[in-house]
């Protein structure tokens, strides 16, 4: 009997690890939003640029929120980096009913994608036709994109 509850002591410390560690892993659900109910894996066509790094990550988010305020309406989303090495971005629906499906997320990062093929780098390249946002994301290294509206939706996207 005795080493029944050693066994299940053990067993007992294993799940807080496993639990604690899940938590660790997102530490932004919960707080920015709840935890994803749906994830993919987006295998990039482009490397992480040798000069992608935390300030160029930062800079892209600030100019994109920039960008927002220069609109004569209110920003639509906030649009964030968090992570040691900003290599989460994060990206958080500000008006209800607006970015609550899976489907609404796709729309927003297809308009994602027609922005980033306007930029000189993917004419230079001549992958303007072919290179999507999560293209461009993986160039400036973001490893992961969560998109929420808020309150109850959350979608991951994780960049290989």
């Amino acid at each position: 009997m005795r080493g029944f509850y050693i066994s299940g002591a053990v067993a007992a410390c294993l799940v807080v690890l496993l639990v604690s560690s899940a938590k660790a892993a997102d530490s932004h659900a919960g707080y920015y939003y709840p935890e994803p109910q749906t994830r993919e894996i987006y295998t990039a066509r482009s490397r992480t640029l040798p000069e992608a790094s935390r300030a160029l990550r930062i800079a892209f988010v600030t100019g994109t929120t920039i960008q927002q305020f220069e609109h004569p309406y209110p920003p639509q989303v906030a649009i964030f980096a968090k992570g040691n090495e900003a290599e989460k971005l994060i990206i958080v629906g500000l008006v209800d009913g607006r970015l609550d499906t899976l489907y609404r997320a796709r729309a927003i990062f297809a308009n994602m994608t027609a922005a980033a093929r306007q930029l000189p780098a993917f004419a230079e390249m001549g992958v303007q036709d072919t290179f999507t946002f999560f293209d461009l994301a993986k160039m400036l290294g973001f490893k992961k994109i969560t998109i929420s509206n808020g309150r109850d939706f959350a979608h991951r996207v994780v960049i290989e």
